[in-house]
C-alpha cells in the first residue's frame, strides 16, 4: 500500500506537543480500579479516564461510543461519515462498511507502589523519557493509536474500510471490561493490542493462578519458641513482590540480624530489622509476574532467611520450610515443584510466588505460573496439588487459562512485521510472552508494541516510563498499518 512515512513525519512534527498534552490529561487521572457504583462498574477514576479519552477523540472529529463505562470505542469511517458523533448506544456498522482493523488498548493502571523518583500521576520529561504511571502501560500506547488515526484522517481520509480503537478500563484487574464489550460487539477480523513488545507477539503462554493454604491450632507453650507469628507479601498475583515482612517471637535481635546479613549477601535482597517489634522487612525488586527473572523476589528471599533461623518445631515453622523447599529463591521456572517445561515456539514455563499471608492460626498463599503451549496443564495442576498435600495444604485451582497462538504466516501478522521492519530497519520476527494481553481470547489477535527491543519501561514498577521517540514512532507504524489494512478493497 501507499508509503505515507514522509507525511507522517510532517504530521507529528506539527502535533507532538498536542500528543504529549493529551497524554498528560490521561496520566493525571489515577485510574485504579475502585469501588463500583451505579454506572461506574470499576469505580470513579476508570470511568473518568474513559470519558476524558473519548472527549479528546471526539474533539478530533471521531465518532465515539461509551459502553456503560466498561469500555469505549473511537471509530474512523473515512469518507463514509460518522465524524464527531458521541453516543452511549451501540454503534452501527459504519453505514455498511466493514471494520477491518481493531486496536485494543486500556486506560486503567496498576497502583503506584513505592520507590518513585517522579510524581506517578503526572508526566515528567527527562532525557528523552516521559515518566508517569501509564506512560508505557497503556495510556501512552492508547494515545499513540489515537494519533495514528488522527494522522490517517488528515493524510488518507477516504479509507475503504473502517478502523476502531477500543479502550478498556479493567485490563489490570481481570478484563471484565472487554468480556462485557465483546458480549455486545464482535471483534474485527484483525486486532492488535499495543500493550507489549515489538516486533509482534503471536504466542501468549497459558496461565495458572492457584491459591492454597491451611489452618492450625495455636499452642501457647514456650516450647514452641522461637517461631514466626506473621508473614505478609503482596496483594497481586501478577507482580514480583518487592517487599515482604515477617514477625518473629522468642529470638534475639542479634541472631536475626546476623542471619539477615548472610542471606542478604546470598540473595541480593536487603533486609532491615526492627529490634523492638522483631519485624524483618525484605526489600527486593519488582517486575511483571510473567517475567519473574527480571525481578528479585522479596517473598522467596524472606522465606530463605526464615528457613535459616533456629526456629522451634511448630505449624508455622513446618509451613515455612515446606514453602521454601517448593519455591526456593531464584527458581523462576518451577524446577523445585517438578513442573519445569519448555518448547521452541513459546519458551520456558515461568513461576512467580507472589502472595503469602501467615498468622498464628494458618496461612494462605498463591502464585502466578505461565506455561508454554506444549505444557500438559492438567498434569501441572496435579503435580503441584500433590506437593502441597504432602504437608497438609489445601489447593484451590480456579481454572487455567489456555495459551494463545496466532500463526506467523497469516497475512495480518506479515503486514505488521513488514511495517515494523520498514520503519525501524530492525529484524522483524514473532515473539512469545508469558504475559496475557487483551487479545488472548481473540482468534487471530496479536500484540504489536509499544516497547522496543532492549527497553525496560518499568511496567508495574516505580518510575514507569516511555521513550518519547519510540512512542511517536509507534504511532507512525500504527498509522501505516491502518492504511495498509483499511485503504484497499
Amino acid at each position: 500500500m501507499a508509503d505515507i512515512s514522509k507525511q507522517l513525519d510532517a504530521f507529528f512534527l506539527r502535533h507532538e506537543e498536542e500528543m504529549l498534552e493529551d497524554l498528560r490529561r490521561l496520566i493525571r487521572i489515577p485510574s485504579l480500579r475502585g469501588e463500583p457504583s451505579p454506572g461506574k462498574p470499576f469505580g470513579e477514576e476508570p470511568a473518568r479516564v474513559l470519558q476524558e479519552a473519548l472527549s479528546i477523540a471526539q474533539g478530533y472529529g471521531f465518532e465515539t461510543h461509551n459502553f456503560e463505562n466498561y469500555a469505549g470505542t473511537v471509530e474512523f469511517h473515512g469518507a463514509q461519515g460518522g465524524a464527531g458523533a458521541s453516543s452511549d448506544a451501540k454503534p452501527e456498522a459504519g453505514q455498511g462498511v466493514e471494520t477491518a482493523l481493531g486496536i485494543l488498548a486500556h486506560l486503567d493502571v496498576m497502583p503506584e507502589g513505592v520507590g518513585w523518583t517522579y510524581p506517578p500521576f503526572d508526566i515528567t520529561c527527562e532525557g528523552g523519557r516521559i515518566y508517569g504511571r501509564g506512560t508505557a502501560d497503556d495510556k501512552g500506547p492508547a494515545v499513540a493509536a489515537l494519533y495514528a488515526m488522527r494522522a490517517v484522517k488528515e493524510i488518507c481520509p477516504e479509507l475503504k474500510k473502517n478502523v476502531r480503537l477500543i479502550l478498556g478500563t479493567d485490563e489490570e484487574s481481570g478484563s471484565e471490561d472487554i468480556a462485557y464489550y465483546f458480549k455486545q460487539q464482535a471483534p474485527p477480523p484483525a486486532v492488535f493490542t499495543p500493550d507489549a513488545d515489538f516486533p509482534v507477539i503471536n504466542v501468549e503462554k497459558g496461565r495458572f493462578m492457584p491459591t492454597f493454604g491451611m489452618k492450625w491450632e495455636l499452642s501457647g507453650s514456650t516450647a514452641n519458641l522461637p517461631r514466626v507469628t506473621k508473614i505478609h507479601a503482596s496483594e497481586r498475583f501478577n507482580v514480583v513482590p518487592h517487599e515482604a515482612t515477617a514477625v518473629i517471637e522468642g529470638l534475639s535481635p542479634d541472631t536475626l540480624k546476623d542471619v539477615a546479613e548472610k542471606i542478604g549477601r546470598q540473595t541480593g535482597v536487603t533486609f532491615s530489622v526492627d529490634e523492638k517489634s522483631m519485624r524483618v522487612t525484605a526489600s527486593g525488586k519488582s517486575a511483571h509476574g510473567s517475567l519473574p527473572e527480571d525481578g528479585n523476589n522479596a517473598l522467596t528471599a524472606l522465606l530463605t532467611l526464615l528457613a535459616a533461623l533456629p526456629l522451634a518445631d511448630s505449624p508455622s515453622t513446618r509451613t515455612i520450610l515446606g514453602l521454601h523447599e517448593m519455591f526456593p529463591h531464584g527458581d523462576t521456572k518451577g524446577e523445585a515443584l517438578g513442573i519445569a517445561c519448555c518448547d521452541e515456539v513459546s519458551g520456558a514455563l515461568s513461576m512467580n510466588f507472589s502472595i503469602c499471608d501467615l498468622d498464628e492460626s494458618g496461612f494462605t498463599a498463591g502464585y502466578d505460573c505461565r506455561a508454554p503451549i506444549s505444557a500438559d496443564q492438567p498434569e501441572i495442576v496435579r503435580t503441584v496439588a500433590k506437593k502441597l498435600a504432602a504437608f497438609g495444604a489445601a489447593f484451590s485451582d480456579e481454572g487455567a487459562v489456555p495459551p494463545h497462538h496466532t500463526p506467523a504466516d497469516t497475512p495480518f501478522v506479515q503486514t505488521l512485521l513488514r511495517v515494523y521492519h520498514d520503519y525501524t530497519g530492525n529484524e522483524a520476527k514473532c515473539l512469545s510472552t508469558g504475559g496475557g494481553t487483551y487479545v488472548h481470547e481473540i482468534d487471530g489477535g496479536v500484540a504489536f508494541g509499544c516497547a522496543m527491543p532492549g527497553v525496560d519501561n518499568h511496567m508495574h514498577g516505580a518510575d514507569e516510563f516511555a521513550v518519547w521517540e519510540d512512542l511517536v514512532l509507534s504511532a507512525k507504524m500504527f498509522a501505516q498499518v491502518i492504511v495498509d489494512m483499511c485503504g484497499g478493497e
